[in-house]
């Protein structure tokens, strides 16, 4: 008796989704290719640049340190290589500490810089779908779609013409 009355709302289903507009988004081609994703990398990376060359600046110092062990260490004085060695496992102390909040502040920085993006070009994303009269476009966890609903490319060029 149910399945009566269920029928013709089953049977008026395809006619409701044949007059959707529908469209998807590559969410990964978008990052990969979005300029404002490369404008928050490079921004990324000046900001953490001068932390960066600190790093390096400190494993090289620790390297010349171990080499210099390595090489004089049979000919230096007890009290000179136990000075060297101490100063080599302080430094490599301390490089191992600036690494890992070196490495935590990077990832929270990317990911706040992320969710920016990620906001922008879903809010591009809604402006296309008013504009163009889109039903629903899907951004994220596609399994398939067919390629005529792709409208990648569309929201890139509109990120790209917003970045100049």
């Amino acid at each position: 008796m149910v399945l009566v009355g269920v029928m013709p709302l089953l049977l008026a289903l395809p006619v409701v989704a044949a007059d959707l507009k529908l469209g998807y988004v590559d969410a990964v081609k978008l990052f990969q290719e979005a300029p404002q994703a490369a404008q928050s990398e490079v921004m990324l990376r000046e900001e953490f640049a001068e932390r960066e060359t600190e790093l390096l600046t400190a494993q090289t110092k620790a390297k010349a340190l171990d080499d210099r062990l390595r090489r004089d260490g049979m000919v230096m004085s007890e009290s000179e290589r136990k000075k060297i060695d101490n100063e080599l496992t302080s430094l490599s102390r301390d490089m191992r500490r600036n690494q890992e909040e070196f490495r935590e502040d990077l990832n929270r920085r990317r990911n706040e810089e992320i969710a920016k993006v990620q906001e922008f070009i879903k809010q591009v994303i809604d402006k296309i779908g008013r504009e163009e009269g889109f039903d629903l476009i899907f951004f994220e966890g596609i399994a398939f779609a067919n390629p005529e609903l792709e409208i990648t490319s569309t929201v890139l060029t509109r990120l790209q013409a917003l970045s100049k």
